[in-house]
């Protein structure tokens, strides 16, 4: 994990929410997750937060969010903001919180940095054994088509190296960036959509939804322009809002949003997921 760590101490991810795109990829969020979100209070324990963005929005809303992260500076900042009731560094795939003590668990980060099946099913097992039942997972993925959306819009196809990384991440969603461009992100993997709703799946929960984040909207050419006007923003909006339900514009999007319940009659204890998830 050195190399992630090293990618966002040096590219802080609060910046990227609050510029060009992920200002949109920020907005959707917020939006997809109200949509479902059970009235305040609650528990909200957001693993792989980042610095902060989401848990302190939600923290504003009334509820009482937790933040882990695997990046100490990003730790370290969360900490600073009143509305975060605690952050620690820790890792998804193991965390000290106790079974059946949340409400939701925003899971809008580590998906993408595990490279591996089994580490990823890990980190959504994880989620489901400190959920209480009928809990809420928010889980995001990055498209598998991405780097190649990216790289098509910014030009920088004219880089041999840039297009290896493409070819890479078509044939296999690993994404790796062997350059010395922090542009060209880091160590990942990308998913196609069957593969969200199948370790979603095959980790317990029951499926609720399964959205664009993005949409086509990112595709607007004038983009930073629309945004910075309320009207005009509101008609991207609405436009990629009419769309949302059509399984094409998973392959669209940017980022995909799995919106997904743990069955109010499971067992709640490590134990017994472990022996159901054996069952299956």
């Amino acid at each position: 994990m050195s190399e992630i760590i090293l990618h966002y101490t040096s590219v802080p991810e609060d910046t990227r929410l609050s510029q060009h795109w992920g200002q949109l990829e920020f907005a959707r969020t917020q939006e997809l997750i109200l949509r479902h979100l059970p009235a305040a209070p609650g528990r909200i324990l957001d693993i792989g937060g980042g610095s902060g963005a989401y848990a302190a929005w939600l923290g504003s809303l009334g509820y009482e969010t937790h933040l882990v992260d695997l990046v100490p500076v990003h730790v370290e900042r969360a900490r600073a903001i009143p509305q975060i009731r605690s952050a620690e560094v820790g890792d998804a795939r193991k965390l000290a919180h106790q079974d059946a003590s949340f409400d939701v668990a925003l899971l809008l980060g580590p998906l993408y940095h595990l490279t591996e099946s089994h580490e990823r099913l890990d980190a959504l097992r994880e989620a489901f054994r400190m959920l209480r039942r009928g809990g809420l997972i928010f889980a995001a993925a990055i498209n598998r088509f991405a780097s190649l959306y990216d790289g098509l819009s910014r030009g920088v196809i004219d880089d041999s190296r840039f297009v290896g990384i493409i070819k890479q991440d078509l044939q296999n969603g690993q994404h790796r960036n062997p350059t010395d461009n922090p542009t060209y992100f880091t160590k990942a993997f990308f998913h196609r959509h069957e593969d969200l709703r199948e370790e979603v799946a095959a980790s317990g929960f029951k499926l609720l939804e399964l959205a664009p984040i993005e949409g086509p909207g990112w595709l607007a050419s004038d983009f930073e322009q629309r945004w910075f006007d309320p009207g005009r923003r509101a008609t991207l909006l609405e436009l990629i809002r009419l769309v949302e339900n059509d399984s094409a514009m998973l392959a669209l999007s940017l980022h995909i949003l799995a919106i997904a319940q743990k069955p109010s009659g499971m067992p709640v204890t490590s134990s017994t997921l472990a022996s159901s998830l054996g069952n299956r």
